[in-house]
């Protein structure tokens, strides 16, 4: 086996742009036996060796699934949230935590539940109560945390972040309020600057497999495209997966609008009101339909192989083509398999693994959660 081979051989990458579940269930096809990593020819590890992945060991590779933390709104990642101040971001903020930290559906969005860590670095725990208080009364969330007090990134945040995620390990959400809190001081506010600092936090939210939103002004100046207005340089939006921008026309006026844009969603644009009775913020309107995938026939052939006394299979790609009946070679449906896997568990609650045995592949297919469609 050549350095390059043995180097690629093990590798699972998960990454900002894979398909975002706090469920880790997935195995890859590739080899799970790393016990001859220790045998690599140490040249393997110079400076100048560039890890590849070719393009058959890519479709041959079966993504750990991540799901919305919000479906077609919020995902992994670590996202910019800006407005002018003032303007009612903490409080949107703040109904972003307690959905998400409930279970809750927000504006008739899905959302994953999970333990939700804000960081109200500009409040203090009086106005917090108020303010949460006002917006949801005494129906509280055990799973939402709140901190007036961080330290700054470059001072041991990263450590604290950890800690909490380590005790809460269903955590989906961390909420800084706001960037410039956790920010040295700097004279520095060139466009490397900025890339390097969200970089580092990303890193910090794709390592963990969370969602990480990053609240932030924008500046003064007006501009056509609303993600021009984002305070700094475009370094900052340039290293985030995506940026939700909220604006009003009018400072007294409740309405608003809450333009959004990201790597892993369409582009969109919210028309909202804030209720004066309790401070919420009710959707209007959307200004697009949300798309969706077409059905994917395989996965639907699949799912009605299954049911309550029969919720799982296991066998070789070749048994499965004949136990689903499809005109596929089975190295194409393996394939199609593992691109899709992540679709099958969200569509349709069912598991898939694909292994390497010393016998050849097995793959595992397994219902955990009756289908959504």
């Amino acid at each position: 086996m050549s350095c390059e081979n043995e180097m690629t051989a093990h590798s699972t990458p998960v990454g900002a742009g894979d398909e975002q579940s706090s469920t880790k269930y997935l195995d890859t096809s590739i080899a799970d036996d790393l016990s001859d990593f220790n045998s690599l020819d140490l040249n393997c590890f110079d400076e100048n060796y560039l890890h590849t992945v070719s393009m058959t060991e890519l479709y041959d590779t079966v993504y750990e699934n991540r799901p919305p933390i919000i479906d077609g709104l919020l995902y992994s990642g670590l996202y910019l949230f800006v407005g002018s101040p003032k303007i009612g971001k903490s409080f949107l903020m703040a109904q972003l935590a307690y959905h998400i930290s409930t279970g809750t559906p927000i504006w008739n969005y899905k959302v994953s539940k999970g333990t939700v860590l804000y960081l109200a670095l500009e409040d203090d725990y009086s106005r917090l109560q108020k303010r949460l208080y006002q917006m949801f009364g005494t129906d509280s969330a055990d799973n939402l945390y709140l901190s007036v007090s961080a330290s700054q990134l470059n001072d041991g945040l990263d450590k604290q972040l950890e800690s909490f995620i380590t005790k809460h390990t269903d955590t989906n959400l961390i909420i800084i309020d706001t960037l410039q809190k956790v920010r040295e001081v700097s004279s520095d506010y060139s466009y490397s600057n900025d890339y390097e600092i969200i970089s580092r936090l990303k890193r910090f939210a794709d390592n963990n497999k969370i969602c990480m939103i990053l609240v932030h002004h924008t500046r003064k100046q007006k501009s056509d495209d609303s993600f021009d207005m984002i305070s700094g340089t475009n370094g900052l939006l340039g290293a985030a997966d995506g940026a939700f921008v909220l604006q009003k026309e009018k400072r007294t006026a409740n309405a608003a609008t809450l333009e959004i844009s990201g790597r892993d969603q369409q582009d969109q644009k919210l028309y909202l009101n804030r209720n004066p009775d309790n401070l919420i913020w009710e959707l209007e309107r959307t200004e697009t339909e949300l798309w969706k995938e077409p059905p994917e026939p395989l996965l639907q052939v699949i799912s009605q192989k299954f049911s309550e006394n029969s919720p799982a299979w296991q066998g070789s790609p070749t048994e499965l083509v004949s136990w689903l009946g499809v005109d596929m070679k089975p190295n194409a449906l393996s394939l199609k398999l593992n691109i899709n896997a992540a679709r099958l568990f969200n569509e349709y609650g069912i598991r898939y693994s694909n292994r390497h045995t010393h016998s050849g592949r097995v793959i595992t297919l397994h219902r955990e959660q009756q289908a959504e469609v």
